[in-house]
């Protein structure tokens, strides 16, 4: 069964990364928004914030495809929030290693993850599983795992 994920991600340095695995076809995953739909959605913070929380209503995961600058995103660490406190199960994926056709391949960022705090409902800390692809072969290791890596997810969340 193929699961239904919002991805998270920094769209500036990593979108042609994001877009080779939304090529992938392991799971379906939100599309793309057209430039000019999001430019008339971003233009106030509510605007964002309500479409977040619209297209997560929808999904079975939020996978957090992790590269440079994707901690420092206010809008990666509002959707990881916003997922968990709609008891959508997370997962990070480093995407470093990913060869973009423009950049080669990225730099290792920071661990989203470590600058929030989610609590499960009997009040104990969460802290999400974060996979980091080797660089001999990223693209085949996400193929093949990525799946895997939702369901883990989304047992660890029940």
């Amino acid at each position: 069964m193929k699961r239904n994920v919002f991805y998270s991600f920094q769209f500036e340095k990593d979108v042609l990364r994001v877009q080779q695995i939304r090529n992938m076809g392991v799971i379906d995953g939100d599309e793309p928004v057209s430039p000019n739909r999001w430019e008339e959605i971003r233009r106030t913070d509510e605007g964002v914030k309500r479409w977040i929380t619209e297209n997560l209503q929808r999904k079975t995961c939020l996978v957090v495809l992790i590269g440079e600058k994707t901690a420092a995103s206010k809008w990666v660490r509002f959707e990881i929030a916003k997922a968990w406190e709609l008891g959508i199960p997370v997962v990070g994926v480093r995407i470093h290693n990913l060869k973009c056709p423009r950049a080669g391949v990225g730099v290792y960022g920071v661990n989203p993850f470590n600058s929030l705090t989610l609590k499960r409902a009997n009040g104990t800390v969460y802290t999400p599983k974060v996979y980091d692809p080797s660089a001999h072969d990223a693209y085949g290791i996400i193929k093949a795992n990525l799946a895997g890596w939702i369901e883990t997810a989304i047992r660890e969340r029940a």
